[in-house]
């Protein structure tokens, strides 16, 4: 399963390709939002802001960050 986490207008879309969305405006609601994923989310999609706040999570999950 892919989850998607950043901001509302950066990671919308990424449900017409059936991700998991989770949008988080601040580095607080970054951490909330990837505390509870499911387990079967295996791929984050993120915005730079949302990689920046999860800079010290290493949880085996693949972590992809959006381009600018």
């Amino acid at each position: 399963m892919i989850a998607a986490i950043g901001t509302a207008s950066r990671v919308q879309g990424w449900c017409l390709a059936g991700a998991l969305v989770r949008p988080a405006e601040t580095s607080e609601e970054v951490r909330e939002a990837f505390r509870g994923l499911p387990q079967e989310v295996s791929v984050l999609v993120l915005t730079r802001a949302a990689h920046a706040a999860l800079a010290d999570v290493t949880d085996g999950r693949l972590q992809v960050v959006m381009p600018p």
